[in-house]
């Protein structure tokens, strides 16, 4: 038989003996004592647990050290230091500026840690007024709907429900939004808020980083006026010096067994080779491509219509979900960085962290070869930040270049200047910046070291589970486009995704990493409510799903309600996307109204909106009068708000309202999940 760890145990037949021996009773009399403590302890450890439930969490720890591991305060206390910087991220971005801060901690004297409160038993922040000059600072971004994100789920939860007293705590946020999404840094602000009404002492007033203008340029700005109200708070000074100071060190793995080797694995080694389910962010399933086609009919610009084949892998998804797609960088770009640092690419290597507390031990997953690395860990195509031109400048040989880097690492109103038009506007990323910067040779591992993680994309699934059960469909547009240098810059994402077409014939077809995203967009419980769908170009993607399953619910016999689509594209014969599926629907009467904008089909541009404006006496009969759905998706920007502000006027004109009680009614769809957006900028 096997015990509960798998090891074998071997039964052993003992013939009994008519006398009892003196062993027989030393061994009973064990036996007895064993039983007596063992029921005892068992029942000690069932009442402490019931007094104290816990979660056994994913991990080779012991329970005392993943408790040791989840108390910052321990660390905190056990090396000196005093500052926490805590982030909730869900791009990777919140997590840099706070790796930012606690590094520049040391210009004050301040030692700092980074922390991630998914692995933090965040209750310890009642601790932290034990600590002397202690401050804990937050970098939280705003995710979705206003939600929090992932890792930062359960402090959020925290704060809500609980009523730890706080006093003694010192603190300040930054938050990290977009404000062309309606909640704009809602959850950083409700954060900033809800930590003084516990009591604690807010250092700084919280910055808000927009991500549609500069969100760089708000940190940078933010950053240097915290420093000088800590400095005012706690009475002390800058230092002067400077904190280049490295946090992984390289480490040569040339020896390593390739069986050891990362090859673009996301978490676990081999996980594409030996795949387990359940997929998520750190463990995507390797999906083969079963279609690819073009959507455009003409015109030198092109969307796809592309299934992923999730067949045999458990993976289930809902209309509305979102699809997350792992991209790798161009072989052409980043051959171009080692041909420009004359590195050897093939070398295996791995960043080991100087810090051993932290709970990161590698930026990414070590050991693997630079190019591997550079191709599917690192972000090698965004606009670098400002630090990173910082850390460049001791890499510049020639005195201009030099100049240069320090110019724009600078937080002067030039230096802002110089940064935004050489890096933004002309859209220049790290392998530009060495081609443009020919004395600057970083080592390798250093830049490796500093490029931000490479991030899966999401795209808006445009099936129902209910017609393909066993497939993911998505729509998108392929991006490229010229920058003011001239250069052709590629999306990672989409320009992967049009070279993998699959085949007819016996060779292995084509794979890309996913996983599923949940969503909050969804159609509404009964079938009879009706909806508006607003989604021109791919903004009519998860609206396709949306159709199939009320068409499919209509072929079942069900009743269904009205379903109306403003679907808008630059030219009927050239890019409306899905058309006869469209028409069809509307013959078979799944679709109760289509209605279609050409905005370069005439003279003057027409666009949804317009068509809106047109029909407010169908707006409101739908969303007014049955208390239907209304649903957005597509530009944020302009498209989403144009919309808001249509439907605003609707409902006051038709619904004889004031702006103010209109403002109010549709604040109440929103809450009632009857006006659902889902929108990118």
């Amino acid at each position: 038989m096997e015990n509960s760890e798998g090891v074998k145990i071997e039964s052993t037949v003992v013939t009994e003996e008519p006398l009892i021996s003196a062993l027989d009773i030393a061994l009973f009399v064990v036996i007895i004592t064993v039983a007596y403590f063992w029921y005892f302890k068992r029942d000690k450890q069932s009442s402490s647990s019931e007094k104290k439930p816990y979660t056994i969490q994913p991990s080779s720890l012991s329970s005392i050290e993943q408790t040791s591991n989840s108390s910052f305060i321990k660390k905190l206390k056990s090396t000196g230091r005093s500052l926490v910087v805590f982030y909730g991220s869900q791009t990777g971005t919140a997590e840099e500026f706070a790796g930012r801060i606690a590094k520049e901690g040391a210009r004050y004297k301040v030692k700092g840690m980074v922390a991630d409160p998914e692995e933090c038993d965040m209750a310890d922040l009642v601790e932290m007024k034990e600590i002397q000059k202690s401050l804990a600072i937050f970098c939280i971004a705003t995710y979705g709907e206003g939600d929090p994100t992932d890792n930062a789920m359960d402090f959020y939860e925290w704060l809500q429900n609980g009523d730890a007293d706080l006093e003694g705590l010192n603190y300040a946020v930054f938050g990290l939004g977009n404000k062309t999404y309606e909640h704009y840094n809602e959850i950083a602000i409700y954060i900033d808020q809800r930590l003084e009404e516990l009591g604690a002492t807010r250092v700084h007033e919280i910055g808000l980083g927009d991500d549609d203008a500069n969100i760089e340029d708000d940190f940078v700005s933010w950053k240097e006026k915290l420093w000088e109200s800590v400095c005012s708070h706690y009475g002390i000074e800058e230092t002067g010096e400077e904190s280049n100071i490295r946090q992984y060190k390289l480490v040569d793995c040339s020896e390593v067994l390739p069986e050891r080797i990362f090859s673009g694995e996301i978490s676990r080694l081999k996980s594409y080779e030996n795949q387990r389910f359940p997929f998520d962010v750190k463990n995507p399933y390797l999906s083969k491509i079963a279609v690819n086609r073009e959507l455009h009919k003409s015109g030198d610009r092109s969307c796809m219509h592309i299934e992923f084949d999730i067949d045999g892998s458990k993976m289930r998804y809902d209309t509305g979900d979102h699809v997350a797609v792992y991209p790798k960088n161009s072989s052409e770009l980043v051959d171009k960085i080692g041909e420009l640092l004359n590195a050897d690419l093939d070398a295996v290597f791995s960043l080991l962290n100087t810090d051993e507390e932290s709970s990161k031990e590698h930026p990414f997953p070590c050991p693997c070869t630079y190019r591997t690395a550079l191709t599917y860990y690192l972000d090698i195509t965004s606009n670098p930040r400002t630090h990173i031109m910082k850390e460049l400048i001791e890499y510049a040989s020639d005195p201009k270049d030099q100049e240069k880097l320090k110019l724009m690492a600078s937080s002067t109103p030039e230096g802002k200047k110089e940064f935004h038009e050489w890096i933004l506007r002309d859209n220049r990323n790290i392998v530009h910046i060495l081609e443009d910067l020919p004395s600057v040779k970083p080592d390798l591992d250093h830049l490796c070291e500093l490029l931000p993680r490479l991030q899966c994309r999401y795209y808006s699934i445009s099936s129902s589970p209910k017609v393909y059960p066993k497939s993911i469909h998505i729509t998108a547009v392929l991006v490229n486009y010229t920058t003011s240098t001239n250069r052709v810059n590629k999306g990672v994402a989409t320009n992967l995704l049009a070279q993998l077409i699959p085949t007819n014939d016996e060779l292995p077809q084509p794979t890309i990493p996913i996983y599923i995203r949940r969503s909050q967009f969804r159609l509404p419980p009964k079938s009879q409510t009706p909806i508006i769908m607003i989604g021109p170009g791919t903004g009519l993607a998860p609206f396709r799903g949306f159709i199939q399953e009320r068409d499919y619910a209509r072929k079942e016999g069900r009743e269904i309600g009205e379903m109306v689509l403003y679907f808008g594209c630059r030219k009927k014969d050239e890019d409306f996307i899905y058309e006869n599926e469209l028409q069809e629907y509307v013959a078979n009467g799944t679709l109760t109204k289509l209605h279609l904008a050409f905005s370069r089909d005439q003279p003057e541009k027409k666009y949804v909106t317009h068509l809106l404006e047109q029909n407010a006496d169908e707006l409101w009969n739908i969303i007014g009068e049955k208390s239907g759905h209304l649903y957005v998706c597509g530009d944020a920007r302009s498209m989403a708000k144009d919309v808001h502000s249509i439907i605003v006027k609707v409902v006051m004109e038709k619904g004889q309202m004031t702006n103010s009680q209109a403002l109010n009614y549709v604040k109440k769809m929103e809450q009632q999940k009857r006006y659902s957006a889902d929108v990118w900028s």
